[in-house]
């Protein structure tokens, strides 16, 4: 297994719930947590809340400063945020957990993306960064919940860099109870994060936070 133990993370979205939840769990393993934001105020208050050493900064001083940038901003202003940012990216693994949905009355659907997904988008406008798909599927609830001591889930890894995939994964397993599983090259990501939808109709049926296990491996 990879070591990831020393690397330093930075979250772009981290004031959100989903980054802010991988963020505590990440500090929580010992890692140096940077929180990103268009407001670096509000990213230091998003830190603070989560504590374990974790820091906040603005998007640009965080894509900067950290070995791995995980992507948690809304789809929306994915694509936006990651161009004004290659230069800051450039060389690093940058891991794409964006999921492209839409909702109205029937629930939540898989929007289209032009690239093919948001992962491909992020690799297309990064051209010079190692951009690997992941952590899209772990509940924000159970991330943040201090009652929860482990996440019972795999989370899926996508990537066309073996040696980005693995680290990734290995950085995945920080989390107690999580299992990091390769889920096949980039282009792939689109089903990955279109399941999404999936799991946010069983979670309102069922009243749960779903999570993913792969049998046989």
């Amino acid at each position: 297994m990879t070591d990831v133990s020393k690397l330093s993370i930075g979250i772009l979205g981290g004031t959100g719930d989903q980054g802010k939840g991988l963020a505590r769990r990440f500090a929580l393993a010992g890692h140096p947590v940077l929180i990103g934001s268009r407001n670096a105020q509000r990213a230091q208050e998003a830190a603070e809340s989560i504590g374990a050493g974790a820091t906040g900064a603005e998007n640009a001083d965080v894509a900067r400063r950290a070995d791995i940038v995980i992507v948690a901003v809304p789809y929306e202003g994915h694509k936006a945020l990651l161009e004004s940012l290659r230069d800051e990216l450039a060389g690093k693994i940058v891991v794409d957990c964006v999921n492209p949905l839409g909702f109205d009355k029937k629930g939540a659907y898989a929007l289209p993306v032009e690239e093919g997904s948001a992962a491909q988008q992020a690799a297309a406008v990064l051209p010079d960064s190692r951009v690997v798909a992941a952590f899209h599927h772990v509940s924000a609830v159970l991330l943040l919940d201090p009652e929860v001591e482990k996440v019972d889930l795999d989370v899926l890894v996508l990537g066309d860099d073996r040696e980005a995939t693995d680290t990734v994964q290995a950085l995945a397993e920080a989390i107690p109870g999580v299992r990091g599983v390769y889920g096949g090259r980039l282009r792939n990501a689109h089903q990955i994060e279109a399941l999404t939808a999936n799991i946010i109709s069983i979670n309102r049926r069922y009243k749960a936070h779903a999570g993913i296990r792969i049998t046989d491996i």
